[in-house]
C-alpha cells in the first residue's frame, strides 16, 4: 500500500501556473504513477502518467503540463503552465507498485485525497 497525499492546488487567472506535489510514502522511483482531474460535473480523467523514463500526456495537456519524480524526496510533481478555465477541477494523484497496468492512463490501487484547482477566465 503506498500513502499519497497532494497539495499545491489554489485559484488562478488563466494564463497563471501552478505546480502539485505528490508526496508518498515509498521512493516514486519504481512506481507507476499519474495525475488525474475530475471536473464539475464529469468522469475522472488521466492527464499525465509517469514510469521510469516514460512520461505521457493527454492531448489536452500537452505543451502545457509536465510531470516529473524527485525519488530522493518521495514527491512526484506537476507543473501546469498557461492554465485554462477547462482546467479547473480536483487533481488526485495515483500510483500502482506493479508497474503500470491496463491501458493509458493505466490501472491504479492507491490514490490520494485531490487537491483543488479553479483557474478563472
Amino acid at each position: 500500500q503506498v500513502q499519497l497525499l497532494e497539495s499545491g492546488g489554489g485559484s488562478v487567472p488563466a494564463g497563471g501556473s501552478l505546480r502539485l506535489s505528490c508526496a508518498t510514502s515509498v521512493s516514486p522511483a519504481s512506481l507507476c504513477m499519474g495525475w488525474f482531474r475530475q471536473a464539475p460535473g464529469k468522469e475522472s480523467e488521466g492527464i499525465a502518467t509517469t514510469y521510469f523514463a516514460s512520461t505521457n500526456y493527454q492531448d489536452s495537456v500537452k505543451g502545457r503540463f509536465t510531470i516529473y519524480r524527485d525519488n530522493a524526496k518521495k514527491v512526484l510533481y506537476l507543473q501546469m503552465n498557461s492554465l485554462k478555465p477547462e482546467d479547473t477541477g480536483m487533481y488526485y494523484c495515483a500510483a500502482n507498485g506493479f508497474g503500470c497496468r491496463g491501458r493509458w492512463p493505466y490501472d491504479y490501487n492507491n490514490w490520494g485525497q485531490g487537491t483543488q484547482v479553479t483557474v478563472s477566465s
